[in-house]
């Protein structure tokens, strides 16, 4: 059984009260998400952050800290979270080729904070984002306790 559990990366930047996002379609009410996605065999966490955010955004980073580990169990297969918190090092923002990918990427911006419920984010997670990420570090239990 190969596909116990599927193990997913995001990134959070913030920079000068803004947020980075991706124009990805994740949900009927959400067309914007934090970057990120599906770690490769062989890969660490850092790694997989590092490189998903290369991909979809052009940026480089570096992980600065562990936000949060959620769980997703009904999710098929079950998912473990993990949130990072990232500096840019580098790199231009581009929209990825999306050749491979069946949910494409449209578009890549950074947001003023305060903006995040209109892209479709739960209050929850604004307010984690705007009081600078409490607990951070921390196991959270089900993904939507984040309010994702």
């Amino acid at each position: 059984m190969s596909s116990l559990l599927q193990v997913r990366v995001t990134g959070v930047i913030v920079e000068e009260g803004r947020i980075l996002l991706v124009k990805q379609r994740v949900s009927a009410d959400r067309a914007w998400s934090l970057p990120g996605g599906r770690v490769e065999q062989g890969e660490t966490l850092e790694a997989a952050i590092v490189r998903e955010l290369e991909e979809e955004t052009g940026l480089s980073t570096e992980v600065v800290k562990l936000l949060y580990l959620c769980d997703k169990p009904d999710a098929s297969p079950s998912l473990l979270h993990i949130t990072f918190l990232l500096r840019r090092t580098g790199g231009e923002f581009r929209l990825p080729s999306n050749e491979f990918d069946a949910n494409p990427i449209a578009d890549v911006v950074m947001i003023p904070i305060q903006e995040l419920e209109a892209y479709g984010f739960s209050a929850q997670f604004a307010a984690l984002v705007r009081d600078g990420f409490p607990n951070a570090g921390s196991y959270q239990g089900l993904k939507r306790n984040i309010g994702l």
